[in-house]
């Protein structure tokens, strides 16, 4: 499956060219991957945000994705899916994974009236997703920035016909029944 995540060059220039992060990546920094490509644009402001010039399309296995799922937790606590505040913050301190469902996006940035996951790494989940899960790295700076001047040029039929097929991911209910706020 494919992910999104938007890096200065000197991290998002290597990583795709040798389908891997390089050494100035910050393992030990939790890292934010999304399988939107709006909701990314939307984030990095079509790569336009300083430190967030090069847009990558990261293609992970469905396996490590579905690992990261059950080892997560949501990034705030929510009454009646959480026993109380103490055991979120309990299961947050031990969980290598973040969750945050944040409005979908449209071609304008716009929000939309559904959500879309925001999947935060660390420790663990960063390692296995840095040396283990990725199939690929793909630079779409030069489709984000397309995509973008055609919007910007009132020709949203045209961009939308440049974005990335994007589909619900199936997966079990009980993957997600911890993370449905």
């Amino acid at each position: 499956m494919t992910v999104y995540q938007a890096y200065r060059p000197e991290i998002g220039g290597p990583a795709a060219r040798d389908g891997r992060f390089p050494a100035v990546w910050k393992r030990d920094r939790m890292t934010w991957i999304k399988p939107s490509f709006l909701w990314m644009m939307y984030r990095c402001g079509w790569g336009l945000k300083e430190g967030q010039e090069t847009v990558l399309a990261v293609e992970i296995s469905r396996e490590g994705f579905e690992w990261a799922l059950r080892n997560s937790c949501l990034s705030h606590y929510v009454r009646g899916l959480h026993e109380n505040a103490a055991a979120w913050k309990r299961e947050l301190r031990r969980s290598p994974a973040r969750v945050q469902w944040d409005p979908e996006r449209d071609l304008r940035l716009n929000p939309l009236p559904y959500r879309s996951l925001q999947l935060g790494l660390a420790g663990e989940a960063a390692a296995r997703y840095a040396d283990e899960w990725i199939v690929g790295i793909e630079d779409v700076t030069p489709l984000a920035r397309q995509i973008h001047g055609l919007v910007r040029a009132g020709e949203p039929a045209a961009a939308a016909g440049l974005l990335p097929e994007e589909r619900p991911y199936p997966v079990a209910d009980e993957v997600l029944a911890h993370l449905r706020p």
